[in-house]
């Protein structure tokens, strides 16, 4: 049996000439990788976005400015207004609604607005919550498709040796480092998916938190008002 030469046991040669259970063990990693990348590329930007945003209204809000003014500009485009914004626009809206209706009573008033403010809060944290299941299972799977795909090289080259007369390192050294890749590649998906998943789920639970505190807030000056 000739040597191994190292332009054999580059790489890009081992993946082309790997078994092809292993190629396509490998493809799958690399479309979870992609996909991976992708959603933490767009969450870390939807998040930043999503922290400025509250930032602005938060300023604009303890500014102490009128409440109806504010709500009005916010209204005009909610869109671009930020999460914690849109919560203060639904919260208002029903306050509004229930004084335009007559209703006089406190609690009544204080009612409409919490119950719109935790709903559009909810959905709020839903939209953040986004694609971070797709990086916990990415996370969580990938190591284990690696191996498979370690498992299959492995087993694929000790098959091969029942063909030869002697048993050398050169004869199973391309499979076994085939296996090796689709190892790697399994822990190149799932590092990343693992890191932005807990980063993204601890910056999410900040936001909460503001946004729980802010909807008790507002309902403290609501109560005042309506005293």
């Amino acid at each position: 049996m000739q040597p191994t030469t190292p332009e054999e046991m580059s790489i890009i040669s081992l993946i082309i000439n790997a078994s092809l259970p292993v190629q396509i063990i490998m493809l799958i990693l690399v479309i979870i990788s992609v996909l991976s990348w992708t959603y933490i590329i767009s969450k870390r930007i939807a998040l930043k976005r999503a922290r400025n945003q509250t930032r602005d209204f938060e300023d604009a809000f303890w500014k102490g400015g009128d409440l109806t003014t504010l709500h009005q500009s916010i209204a005009q485009n909610s869109e671009q207004e930020g999460p914690l914004a849109r919560i203060f626009a639904a919260g208002m809206d029903e306050f509004l609604k229930a004084r335009r209706n007559g209703v006089k009573e406190a609690n009544a008033l204080l009612e409409g607005p919490n119950r719109a403010m935790r709903a559009t809060y909810q959905r709020e944290l839903d939209a953040m919550d986004s694609n971070l299941n797709f990086l916990a299972s990415a996370g969580s799977v990938s190591p284990y498709i690696g191996l498979l795909g370690t498992v299959w090289g492995i087993m694929h080259s000790f098959i091969g040796l029942s063909g030869t007369a002697q048993a050398t390192l050169a004869a199973v050294a391309p499979g076994i480092a085939e296996a090796l890749i689709a190892t790697a590649i399994g822990l190149f998906a799932a590092i990343p998916a693992v890191l932005a998943y807990n980063h993204f789920s601890n910056d999410i639970d900040k936001m909460a938190s503001r946004f729980d505190s802010f909807i008790d807030e507002f309902l403290n000056i609501l109560q005042r008002q309506v005293r």
